[in-house]
């Protein structure tokens, strides 16, 4: 059995491009040492430092955030809008508090409705289109390119914060 690989739509070409429109070809250096100069340098150098867990966190900050020990300065909870005005609500909101220097917020999308054996298909789709749909929508949100500038980080809450119904926004440092 093949499949076919569908089409990427021009929303979604113009969201890769835009996200690797900066993306070069890594050309490694040639390497310039001799042998005997490698050795000696191996000898003297110190190990490098650890890489961070996530991207724009560190590691202790990652670790913290993943056992829910920071508390977000701010929230936003989207239940109940449409996805027009959740977006809306949701550029304003992360434009204000990363202006006002606020460095982790807790966006609550909700989990959507699981499927229960009782229901009829129809009653698990709303117009065509799955529930949860702003549990699914709003990470896309967070790369566009008008607020991927602003995140640094995006984890699912820990459960005291909503667990998978919410998600925590860890926003870059304001530079001033």
């Amino acid at each position: 059995m093949t499949r076919r690989k569908r089409e990427a739509s021009e929303e979604e070409v113009t969201l890769f491009r835009e996200t690797f429109r900066d993306v070069r070809p890594y050309k490694a250096p040639a390497p310039k040492k001799t042998a005997a100069k490698a050795e000696k340098a191996s000898v003297e150098s110190k190990p490098p430092p650890p890489r961070p867990l996530q991207p724009g966190l560190d590691g202790r900050t990652a670790e913290r955030l993943r056992r829910g020990q920071l508390e977000p300065q701010s929230r936003l909870d989207l239940h109940g809008m449409t996805e027009a005005v959740a977006h809306s609500a949701l550029a304003s909101f992360l434009h204000r508090a990363h202006a006002q220097g606020a460095r982790l917020v807790l966006v609550v999308t909700g989990k959507g409705l699981k499927p229960q054996a009782d229901h009829e298909p129809f009653d698990l789709e709303l117009h065509g289109r799955s529930r949860g749909v702003l549990k699914m929508m709003v990470p896309r949100w967070l790369k566009e390119a008008t607020l991927a500038p602003l995140v640094a980080d995006v984890q699912s809450a820990h459960r005291r914060h909503g667990g998978g119904g919410a998600l925590y926004v860890y926003l870059r440092k304001v530079r001033r």
